[in-house]
């Protein structure tokens, strides 16, 4: 893998000059404008503050940058971590969070290790969409107490929303008044600008500026550390007298929220680039770099789509975007920092409404509902609620089991259509074998499908059967231990049963199950008129 990562490096910045080093620079630069305010806003959501979110971001950019499994991906604070964070911070502290985060890490570098990096492909598109929107729900439904100026209390955020309308808090209507222009600003500002100067870091800077001239009564940021490692950072004594009990569910929620959400990016930027990632190794960059991070006082990190497409889209040609990005908030986090002190956190909840808002992936819930794909809106409506309910986990297990168990059921349909020997078939009538019968069989033959398998072969009532199997991809042992009773049956009644078109799979299974050696190799033909053929020696 390392002889792998250094040829590709190598590949990467051959013929690197200054014109791809212009595209680089612009491109980080960009980067760094949309991630600057994110990165600020999801620190707060994630239940520490903006400072950890920047030092996220900054060391992101660097460690996993360089690591990366391909030279595209922007990694930092997300959206979608913030909706895990949050209720554990509340719930056990600061420390807490930090050591699941870098547990998560290592057990990102143990799935990497063991070649892990193909299992988002067994999982189904509406189940993916599904957690997404539940994590928008979560983000949102977090923002509340700071977009409504108020604090609230309770373990996750749906208890806090509730105590907010239950407990009678006074809203304190400057904050709602920033939120809700920072929206509109975000929803009105156009798209062709957007590119050049994201809505998200205007909406910023004017909230700012009000800020400063007016002094609105409202919760700010505060004072952001001109420095790279946070005081609530993660220190080796804190490692003692954790609940480790309490760390391993939230820290593979991490991991696997880490795992989906930049293997994902990486499929969707690999589209857009034509560029492939390296899923392993992506993996194992992903897990050294929240493993470092709490130890900077850093939130878990991950692959962001939405940062990953703006470096593709501005011209990015090499990982140095990402550096450059680093480098653009390190210079920020010294030169600005003074500024974003004053950034009111209901601007910073504004952000992340639209940001959950946008996080939904509405044309995929649009084609799932207007279609009517019944099965592919279950499976979102249930992960949407558990991950809004339970966690991410739970969320993703759920939707699995559900989608297997549909599977399941849509699978167990199994066609047998008995049809009479069509005499036109023959040169003449004669030849015609009236004792003979050809079962059509569709569908797979196994536990789900074998009694509904076993009545209707039934209606076969001809002395001599050719079973067509051409339609059978798939036999476990239930079907061939029907299979083979009724082959028994059959021959002890003095019949026979031939089979035509049985797949190599199915044929393994036949062969296991001694079916061959109870009909004789002789029965098994090609295709049915094989099949017919044999019969007019017999």
């Amino acid at each position: 893998m390392i002889k792998e990562y250094i040829r590709d490096m190598r590949n990467e910045f051959s013929g690197y000059n200054a014109s791809k080093l212009t595209k680089d620079v612009l491109a980080g630069i960009t980067v760094a404008a949309v991630a600057l305010p994110l990165a600020l806003a999801f620190g707060v959501a994630s239940g520490m503050d903006a400072a950890s979110g920047l030092i996220t971001a900054i060391m992101a950019s660097f460690i996993i940058g360089t690591l990366s499994g391909a030279s595209y991906q922007i990694s930092g604070p997300t959206g979608a971590m913030a909706a895990i964070l949050i209720p554990l911070a509340s719930k056990y502290g600061i420390k807490t969070v930090l050591v699941a985060g870098g547990l998560s890490g290592v057990i990102l570098i143990i799935a990497g290790l063991l070649k892990a990096g193909r299992v988002i492909q067994f999982l189904p598109k509406p189940i993916i969409t599904g957690f997404t929107s539940g994590i928008a729900v979560i983000i949102a439904l977090g923002q509340v107490e700071n977009f409504l100026g108020v604090t609230s209390h309770g373990e996750n955020a749906l208890e806090k929303v509730v105590h907010i309308f239950t407990d009678g808090l006074q809203v304190n209507m400057y904050a709602v008044i920033i939120g809700l222009a920072v929206i509109v600003l975000m929803t009105v500002w156009p798209k062709k600008w957007q590119a050049k100067v994201p809505a998200s870091l205007v909406s910023i800077i004017v909230m700012v500026i009000l800020q400063m001239i007016f002094q609105f009564p409202v919760h700010m940021v505060g004072d952001i550390p001109q420095t790279l490692i946070h005081d609530m950072r993660l220190l080796p004594s804190d490692l003692f007298g954790i609940p480790w009990d309490v760390v391993l569910m939230p820290a593979i929620s991490i991991a696997a929220l880490g795992m989906i959400e930049s293997l994902l990016c990486g499929a969707v930027a690999g589209k857009m680039s034509g560029e492939k990632l390296r899923n392993d190794r992506e993996l194992i960059a992903q897990g050294v770099g929240n493993a470092l991070l709490p130890f900077f006082g850093g939130v878990p990190a991950t692959a962001a789509i939405a940062r990953t497409s703006v470096a593709i889209k501005s011209g990015a040609c090499t990982r140095m975007t990402g550096w450059i990005q680093g480098l653009v908030l390190l210079l920020s986090m010294f030169l600005l920092s003074p500024f974003m002190s004053q950034i009111p956190m209901a601007a910073l909840a504004g952000v992340l409404m639209m940001t959950a808002w946008r996080m939904n992936e509405w044309e995929s819930i649009r084609y799932i509902f207007s279609h009517r794909f019944k099965q592919a809106i279950v499976k979102f409506s249930v992960t949407l609620i558990c991950t809004v309910i339970f966690d991410l986990t739970v969320a993703i297990a759920v939707g699995c089991f559900i989608a297997m168990f549909l599977f399941i059921v849509r699978a167990s349909n199994i066609d047998v259509q008995v049809s009479e020997i069509d005499p036109l078939r023959f040169t003449s009538k004669e030849d015609c074998p009236t004792d003979a019968q050809v079962v059509y069989i569709t569908g797979p033959i196994f536990f789900g499908t074998a009694e509904s398998f076993a009545k209707q072969i039934q209606q076969a009532k001809g002395k001599h059967l050719i079973l067509s199997m051409r339609g059978v991809a798939n036999i476990d042992t239930s079907g061939v231990q029907e299979i083979l009773n009724f082959c028994k049956e059959k021959q002890e009644a003095g019949g026979s049963v031939l089979f035509s078109g049985v797949q190599d799979k199915v044929r393994v299974f036949f062969d296991r199950a001694e079916i061959t050696k109870l009909v004789g190799e002789e029965n098994f033909f090609w295709d049915t008129t094989q099949a017919l053929q044999y019969l007019q020696t017999k």
